[in-house]
């Protein structure tokens, strides 16, 4: 297994030394100590620098961080794969793609798009190449602005953010959500149901689904939408309100008292 000294991380990633003993004293890597007490750095102690770099930079809140990190480091192969590893974002999902295979760490939202390689057991951080999930993310950024201004050419570009990848799961939420408001059911119901098939560990999309069908006072199916987005997230506050009014209704009251509770505790925390 080939390992790293702190100047390699230093040149390789790009980070000053400060930060990287500043990450190392919040242990979100572990690396291990060599001789004259040196730190020596693995490939994935090097992955989650530079994936944790990213988070902080783009101020996600500490716990997601810490949980972001553990899964990701679990599911990292012991040392850089042949023809190198791609960790990108994919909605607000973590896609790291190892040659052809593609898998994906359940993780909070994520900002980071890179690749690593090695040549002769050195290691090459490379920058986002163009692709079809590039493509993705300007038609997604020209549809948010559209929507901003009232176009409705909004809807379409949000279309063609699906179409260039079928996996862009924040592209799905904003299409739902528009046409939901629009009061087209059946077109954000389908969208819903699509997003839910190329994304089906995505809570949102779920819980996004359980609003529209409760209301149009499909309670039932709600319910399911809804305990499906708290199977995936927990800490969907609004989630377990919904939840709550609909077990009451039902004459559920405990199932009701124990929703509304959690409701609670994560308005106050």
């Amino acid at each position: 297994m080939n390992e790293y000294s702190l100047s390699d991380v230093q040149r390789t990633l790009g980070l000053s030394r400060g930060m990287i003993l500043g990450l190392v004293e919040s242990k979100y890597v572990v690396p291990r100590i060599g001789p004259r007490r040196a730190y020596r750095f693995t490939f994935n102690d090097l992955v989650v620098l530079r994936t944790a770099q990213e988070l902080i930079e783009a101020k996600v809140p500490a716990r997601r961080v810490s949980r972001t990190l553990k899964r990701l480091r679990a599911q990292l192969p012991e040392d850089v794969p042949f023809g190198g590893l791609r960790i990108r974002a994919a909605g607000d999902r973590i896609v790291v793609q190892d040659g052809a295979r593609q898998w994906e760490p359940a993780s909070g939202q994520y900002v980071l798009d890179f690749a690593v390689n090695a040549d002769e057991g050195k290691l090459t951080v490379l920058p986002a190449s163009k692709s079809a999930h590039g493509s993705a993310e300007e038609s997604f950024a020209q549809a948010c602005e559209l929507e901003d201004e009232g176009n409705a050419g909004a809807a379409e570009a949000y279309r063609r953010a699906i179409e260039a990848d079928p996996a862009f799961a924040d592209a799905y939420v904003n299409l739902g959500r528009l046409l939901h408001e629009q009061g087209r059911f059946q077109d954000a119901e389908a969208v819903y149901r699509s997003g839910i098939s190329h994304c089906p560990s995505h809570a949102l999309l779920r819980y996004n689904l359980g609003v529209l069908l409760d209301q149009q006072g499909r309670q039932r199916a709600a319910l399911q939408a809804y305990r499906e987005a708290l199977a995936l997230r927990d800490d969907l506050a609004d989630c377990h309100y919904n939840l709550a009014l609909l077990y009451e209704a039902a004459g559920q009251t405990r199932a009701a008292l124990r929703h509304l509770s959690a409701y609670r505790r994560l308005q106050a925390g």
